[in-house]
């Protein structure tokens, strides 16, 4: 029984494409990967990708993004991609299509595009953090190679780096420091008792282990809020204390906002 054409049209092509130093893996026709470990089994061994797609033969082939498997030799890539069918990612290309570099693009399934750059350390996947349908597929990430399937590629220029006002959009901004500074200035103004309520409640915050902060940084504040109804503290003192308690801890501005609110509602009754 001779094998389906499409795996064997696949592996031909994801040869070629490991002989160029691209980590290629074999993936099923809804671009789910082929193999038990996904991309954690790319390779760029030409014989090695030929036992993939002799064990797991898919019709796809599977590029990995990233550093993923990278040993100081072949190509690390990353891709943004566009479905351009989704509103807000035609909005987002239509304002901002002349300003994207020349480099390798792709046309996809759904008649996106995929536009490929070299690896920028630190670039992560992200999904419609830029705009809806706008994805970035970085470090532990891969893409599917749509001209292996007959689809159009709409630019074959060289692979550029990620241009700045892109990395802008697609990575986070780094959260705000704490200041350690304010955090004392609002202790020093309790008094002793206080103070000492004020310091033991920052320290659980501040040393709380991942999954238990914001759980640690409710429950203090909530703990904090018995002083202000006898004039001890105000709320705008308490969450002083504890925003940067919980900026320490490596909360998120946003998360510790909401958390400390709720704590002071809940308490006061509100």
């Amino acid at each position: 029984m001779t094998a389906p054409a499409a795996p064997i049209r696949a592996l031909k092509r994801a040869r070629q494409l490991a002989m160029s130093g691209l980590p290629v893996f074999p993936c099923k026709a809804n671009k789910a990967p082929a193999c038990p470990h996904g991309l954690k089994d790319a390779t760029r061994d030409p014989l090695q990708a030929e036992f993939l797609w002799a064990q797991y033969p898919g019709p796809l082939i599977g590029v990995a993004t990233g550093l993923a498997g990278y040993d100081g030799h072949g190509h690390c890539i990353d891709a943004l991609d566009i479905d351009l069918h989704k509103p807000a990612a035609g909005e987002w290309y239509e304002v901002h299509c002349g300003n994207l570099p020349q480099t390798r693009t792709h046309r996809t399934r759904s008649g996106g595009l995929h536009c490929l750059f070299w690896h920028r350390e630190g670039m992560r996947n992200s999904a419609g953090r830029i705009a809806t349908g706008i994805d970035v597929r970085g470090e532990g990430g891969y893409i599917i190679w749509w001209p292996a399937t007959g689809l159009e590629i709409v630019d074959r220029a060289s692979l550029t780096h990620w241009p700045a006002w892109l990395v802008e959009q697609a990575t986070p901004a780094p959260p705000p420091k704490p200041d350690l500074a304010k955090l004392e200035r609002g202790i020093e103004k309790a008094g002793r008792y206080v103070q000492a309520a004020l310091r033991s409640a920052a320290k659980q915050v501040a040393s709380a282990g991942e999954g238990t902060r914001n759980q640690t940084l409710n429950a203090e504040t909530y703990a904090l809020a018995r002083f202000i109804p006898e004039g001890h503290l105000t709320p705008g003192e308490i969450a002083s204390v504890m925003a940067s308690a919980g900026l320490a801890a490596g909360l998120h501005a946003g998360e510790i906002e909401k958390t400390i609110a709720s704590a002071l509602r809940a308490r006061m009754g509100g």
